[in-house]
């Protein structure tokens, strides 16, 4: 292989995250970290519940059993704590407290029916689940099959749910836990496992050291210069500097993106706001919430999440004049919904931040009421194209479609899976980079055009067509309220691009309609052969496409 470079990492030295926590605590303990329906707390009270959550774990002798240098990439050597919970302080405070305890903490997708959790908690050799007590009959129906789980958290709700057999009480437990920090100190090598959203095959459990989430994701350098923190006391310091920014997150902390923003909303000193309504989209108390707690953040999850905001803030009366920066990462904005929103808010900026599971963040795209567009990203220093066959890293201006890579700080492996983790993330010249299986162009000015993830990419004639282009073209149209593409068997084309189309409600559209819109951004070969119409797209929780579904009803239409 030839002119394969890449800019190094650099930290000083490698940190935990429960001692950046602390030390940000130390100097800020009064600033208001959270605030969810009546709750305020402060870093000090966020830490403190964290700590009571780890002394819970200890005691019942959870924590490391293999260290790391005893381990492969695939391989986990800790107790894991899957959190099946919505948002809210107590998904932070187990998440802090499994990270002291030196138990890796995993995401649980709440929308999952039973098969799809009995999957994902098996695959994780779930020891502890601490879990909302809505959730209490779906997790009673796959507990018998889950011989790893010896220990259930309740966070009571509105459920009217009892405990489950064996089951403690979460506020029980922490009360009846030492607030003193456990013995046993964690480690930079200790997990961080993330579940990917499962959106185009099974979820997978993506391995991330602490230190290197930190770097990659958290705050811990600064993603454009590669300058890495290097002391706690500068995080403390940076924390105290802060103006107190105020982030109203509103995709659930089952989203990598939305864990990340709050893992870097603690280190640095801001105050993060979650929505009262937990188990769906709100977008009136959304507007009321912004209204009385005036962020200056606002974050979603591409369109499916800002098309209805979108809706709400244009007839609302409440003053949602605090936000001045739209922050969405993890799905597609499209430029009709950035525009839709900027017209509500026209002195705010518009940034999309692209990442996932496997890299952490990797670019940005910055829109403003005179300046909307998408797909066109300014990458971090670590990010990178790599040519078609893996040789090289593509230089500006180079003729062709690469893939999108990290290199850097990046994930150990997924678990249980040696082969995906070495596909995924190869060593290539003595450098390790990781793959998501994002296509894309690295353009002559050093930006990088996204083009869409390989797998769910339609090869109609012998053309390669990114679905996320269409669903951009075909998203514009005054009557759609969301879309998804998928290609279906074809005798004639290989493969035939099928839309599934929601409209607005009172708004119709014909499949003609549908393309001839298309038409006018797109070329004729990437049109739908088919539009399906349905009362409602499939989405994640977090707005992200469920392209196995997509797939599913364009499969309806046979090979015609």
């Amino acid at each position: 292989m030839t002119d394969l470079t890449a800019p190094p990492a650099t930290s000083t030295r490698e940190f935990t995250i429960p001692e950046l926590v602390d030390a940000v605590a130390a100097a800020i303990p009064d600033r208001e970290v959270v605030v969810f329906r009546d709750r305020r707390l402060t870093q000090a009270q966020l830490a403190e519940r964290s700590r009571r959550f780890a002394t819970f774990l200890k005691k019942n002798g959870f924590g490391v059993h293999t260290e790391r240098n005893g381990l492969e990439g695939h391989e986990v050597g800790q107790d894991t704590l899957g959190i099946y919970a919505y948002n809210g302080n107590e998904y932070l405070e187990s998440m802090l407290g499994a990270f002291r305890a030196r138990t890796a903490p995993f995401n649980v997708n709440y929308r999952y029916v039973q098969t799809e959790l009995r999957y994902l908690l098996a695959d994780a050799e779930a020891t502890a689940i601490v879990y909302h007590a809505a959730f209490a009959p779906q997790l009673a129906e796959v507990l018998p099959s889950l011989p790893h789980v010896r220990l259930l958290i309740q966070i009571a709700d509105d459920s009217g749910n009892s405990l489950l057999p064996g089951a403690v009480d979460y506020e029980t437990a922490l009360a009846e836990s030492d607030p003193e920090p456990v013995t046993e100190h964690p480690s930079p090598d200790d997990l961080y496992m993330l579940y990917t959203g499962g959106t185009t095959g099974m979820p997978k459990g993506v391995l991330w050291r602490q230190h290197d989430i930190f770097m990659a994701a958290c705050g811990g350098r600064d993603v454009y210069s590669g300058t890495c923190i290097a002391s706690p006391d500068e995080v403390a310091t940076r924390a105290a500097g802060n103006p107190g920014l105020t982030l109203f997150v509103l995709p659930p902390l089952i989203h990598g993106a939305a864990q990340w923003a709050a893992l870097t909303a603690i280190l640095t000193g801001q105050t993060l706001v979650f929505s009262p309504v937990v188990d769906r989209l709100d977008p009136s108390v959304v507007a009321q919430t912004i209204a009385t707690e005036r962020p200056n953040v606002l974050m979603m999850v591409g369109d499916a999440i800002a098309r209805p905001l979108a809706a709400e803030f244009a007839d609302t009366d409440v003053d949602l004049s605090s936000v001045s920066i739209l922050a969405n990462g993890g799905a597609v904005l499209s430029p009709t919904a950035k525009q839709r929103l900027l017209d509500r808010f026209p002195a705010a900026v518009v940034i999309d931040g692209v990442g996932s599971s496997e890299t952490g963040a990797q670019m940005t795209h910055v829109s403003n009421a005179n300046a909307v567009s998408t797909g066109k990203f300014t990458p971090g220093n670590n990010t990178c194209v790599l040519t078609e066959n893996l040789g090289a890293i593509a230089e500006p201006g180079h003729d062709g479609i690469g893939w999108l890579a990290q290199c850097g700080f990046v994930p150990l492996g997924y678990k249980g899976d040696p082969a995906k983790t070495a596909a995924t993330f190869p060593t290539i010249d003595g450098e390790r980079f990781t793959l998501p299986g994002d296509r894309a162009r690295r353009l002559e000015d050093g930006s990088i055009a996204l083009l869409g993830r390989d797998s769910v990419t339609i090869n109609s004639g012998g053309e390669k067509i990114f679905v996320e282009e269409v669903e951009v073209a075909i998203g514009s149209h005054p009557a759609v309220a969301d879309v998804l593409v998928a290609g279906r068997p074809s005798d004639k084309w290989g493969e035939a691009v099928v839309a599934i189309v929601e409209l607005l409600p009172g708004h119709t559209a014909t499949a003609d309609d549908i393309a001839a819109h298309a038409s006018e951004s797109i070329a004729r070969y990437k049109l739908p052969k088919s539009v399906l119409f349905t009362s409602e797209i499939r989405r994640s929780p977090v707005g992200k496409a469920d392209y196995r579904w997509a797939k599913e009803q364009a499969a309806t239409l046979g090979t015609a």
